[in-house]
C-alpha cells in the first residue's frame, strides 16, 4: 500500500475514534492529536505541533515521569484515574494508557490514548436513558391502544349526534370533535410508528422554538419570562415537524410550570460536534436547551424523570417527558436533564445527518 494512502487510511480511523489519542516522540514533543484530544484539550493541533506535552499538561511531573519510564523500557502501562492539570487551568481526571512505538527510520514514540471519567459516566446515563425509553415505549403502546378504543367511541357518537342535529351552528360544535378526535388518533399512530414512518422534512430548527414559544407564551402568566438565544448559523435538521414541536412544548411547559407565576424560562439553540449518543456516533448535532430558573428537580427523581408515570407534581400524570424522549430516540437523538435548585435544563441531542447516514 502506498506510503501517503497508508497514512490517510490510519489518520481517517484515528480522527473517527471518541477516546482521545495522542503521539508524541522521545522528545515529548507532540507529533499528533486527534480531534477527540483536541477536544478534551480545548487546544488544536496546529496550535500545539512542536510543542511539548509538558507545555500541554504543565506541572505534571509525575506523568511526566511515567512517560520517560515507559520511553526507556518499553512497556506499557495503564493509570486509572489520572489528575491532570491543563495549561488553561482546568483539572481533567482521565484513564490513560501509554503504548511505546519503535521505527527504525522514524525513532521512538509514545502513543498515550485517554478517557475523561466523564465520558464514562456519560455513557452510563444515555445507557440508563435508553433502557427507559424502550420500556416507556411498551407502556406507550399499551396507553394508546387503551386511549384510542374510547377515541373511536366518541368520534362515532359525534358523529351520529351530528346526524340529529338540524342547525349548522350546534353540527359545528360535532365537527369539533370529530377533527380533534381525529387528531389525536393520528398523533398516538406516529408516536408509536416506526421511524421510517415520520412525516418528515429539511426546518429550521428556530420554526419549532418559535412554535413553542408562542404557546407557552400565550399558557403562561405574566410574570414568567420567555428568552431566546438562538444560534442562527444551526443548519436544517430533518425532522417529523409536529412531533419535534410536541416534544419541545411538553419540556417546556414543565418549565413554565416550574418557575409557576415569576421566573425565567430560556429556549436556546447550539450545535455540537463528534457526539456520541448511546453507541452511535454524529460528526453534528443539534442541541436545543430549556432552561428555567424554577427550584429544580428533586434529586430522587432525576434519574427516572423519564419513565410514564414518574412526576413531580401532585396533579402530574408522569408522561408528558416520557412522551418526549420516546419522540427524540425515534429521531435518533436523546434528551439529557440536570437539574439544581435555580438552574434546570433539559438538553435535546438532534443529529443533523439523520436521513444521509
Amino acid at each position: 500500500m502506498d506510503h501517503k494512502l497508508n497514512r490517510f487510511l490510519y489518520d481517517s480511523i484515528l480522527d473517527q475514534l471518541t477516546t482521545a489519542v495522542v503521539i508524541v516522540d522521545e522528545r515529548l514533543v507532540l507529533e499528533y492529536l486527534n480531534p477527540a484530544s483536541e477536544m478534551l484539550f480545548t487546544t488544536s493541533f496546529r496550535q500545539t505541533h512542536e510543542l511539548s506535552i509538558n507545555d500541554l499538561i504543565p506541572k505534571t511531573e509525575r506523568f511526566t515521569n511515567m512517560l520517560e519510564r515507559a520511553l526507556a523500557s518499553g512497556s506499557s502501562f495503564i493509570e486509572y484515574e489520572l489528575d491532570l492539570r491543563l495549561n488553561t487551568g482546568s483539572t481533567i481526571t482521565v484513564d490513560c494508557s501509554v503504548t511505546p512505538v519503535r521505527d527504525d527510520a522514524q525513532g521512538k514514540h509514545l502513543i498515550i490514548e485517554m478517557l475523561a471519567l466523564d465520558r464514562h459516566l456519560q455513557l452510563n446515563r444515555e445507557e440508563h436513558l435508553l433502557a427507559q425509553q424502550r420500556f416507556s415505549h411498551l407502556v406507550f403502546r399499551g396507553i394508546a391502544h387503551e386511549i384510542k378504543n374510547p377515541l373511536g367511541g366518541l368520534r362515532g357518537a359525534a358523529q351520529l349526534l351530528e346526524s340529529e342535529l338540524s342547525g349548522e351552528e350546534l353540527k359545528e360544535y360535532t365537527r369539533v370533535i370529530m377533527r380533534e378526535a381525529d387528531r389525536l388518533n393520528k398523533l398516538l399512530d406516529r408516536m408509536i410508528a416506526p421511524a421510517r414512518m415520520f412525516q418528515k422534512r429539511m426546518t429550521n430548527i428556530h420554526e419549532v422554538l418559535e412554535r413553542v414559544r408562542r404557546l407557552v407564551g400565550a399558557e403562561s402568566s405574566s410574570g414568567v419570562e420567555i428568552r431566546r438565544d438562538y444560534d442562527p448559523s444551526i443548519p436544517e435538521v430533518s425532522i417529523d415537524f409536529d412531533l419535534i414541536v410536541q416534544a419541545v412544548l411538553n419540556i417546556a411547559r414543565n418549565a413554565v410550570q416550574a418557575v409557576q407565576q415569576h421566573g425565567i424560562v430560556t429556549l436556546r439553540s447550539r450545535t455540537q460536534h463528534r457526539v456520541m449518543i448511546g453507541h452511535e456516533f454524529h460528526r453534528f448535532v443539534v442541541r436545543i436547551d430549556i432552561i428555567d430558573t424554577g427550584p429544580g428537580i428533586p434529586p430522587e427523581l432525576l434519574n427516572n424523570i423519564f419513565l410514564p408515570m414518574v412526576s413531580g407534581r401532585p396533579q402530574g400524570t408522569g408522561l408528558g417527558l416520557a412522551i418526549a424522549q420516546s419522540i427524540i430516540n425515534q429521531h435518533r437523538g436523546i434528551i439529557e436533564c440536570q437539574s439544581k435548585p435555580g438552574h434546570t435544563i433539559f438538553s435535546i441531542l438532534l443529529p443533523v445527518e439523520s436521513d444521509n447516514e
